[in-house]
């Protein structure tokens, strides 16, 4: 089994290329990603692991990377509604498993979201306020104050798909899609933040 198996674990967002924003790891991702297909041809199926920030460049890039297969129609949700689902490839392959640990997927704009500030109103306020300073474009994304030529957040265009990049198509394209959260013990992210009751694409 390991001789079928190859983990690759990413270099492309290393130090202070964090601070570039999510959009921008997100694509040199997209990048090495392609580049690390390119040089293992065999490879037919794809499952992502990522953790903390990495979970929202891993959605940057799947939504770039996804390719639509064919259409299908499927019923989900309790109510048994009948949807379009697409069918997809991410870099031309089969996605399986898109796994994320402690990731910020909501952002982390709202009270009492970032426990190391005791929230305390006026911390909070000025962190979103600031954080470009300190982690720059990421920090915008990540407090969602990033309104750039009047367009939404980000993180909120990317629960949708668009003409040029298929955010929720290639999430969506996953067979298992799981979002882990800790329950108590984060210093960083509060619970809230990290963890939805639904993860409905």
């Amino acid at each position: 089994m390991p001789d079928k198996v190859i983990i690759h674990r990413s270099q492309c967002n290393s130090a202070t290329q964090t601070f570039d924003g999510v959009d921008l790891m997100g694509e040199r991702l997209a990048n090495e990603v392609l580049s690390v297909v390119e040089q293992r041809r065999g490879v037919k199926k794809i499952s992502i692991v990522a953790h903390s920030l990495g979970g929202l460049v891993a959605r940057y890039a799947i939504g770039r990377l996804y390719e639509c297969s064919n259409r299908t129609k499927c019923s989900i949700g309790n109510n048994r509604e009948q949807v379009e689902c697409l069918e997809g490839l991410i870099a031309g392959l089969k996605p399986m498993n898109f796994i994320t640990f402690a990731s910020p997927h909501l952002g982390s704009s709202g009270n009492k979201q970032l426990p190391f500030l005791c929230g305390l109103h006026f911390l909070e306020r000025r962190a979103s306020e600031t954080a470009h300073l300190i982690v720059g474009r990421t920090g915008k994304h990540l407090f969602l104050t990033d309104s750039d030529d009047g367009r939404r957040p980000l993180l909120l265009q990317m629960v949708q798909d668009h003409d040029d990049i298929k955010f929720r198509s290639g999430l969506r394209s996953f067979k298992r899609r799981v979002a882990y959260a800790n329950a108590n013990f984060d210093r960083i992210l509060l619970t809230d933040e990290i963890s939805t009751v639904s993860f409905d694409c």
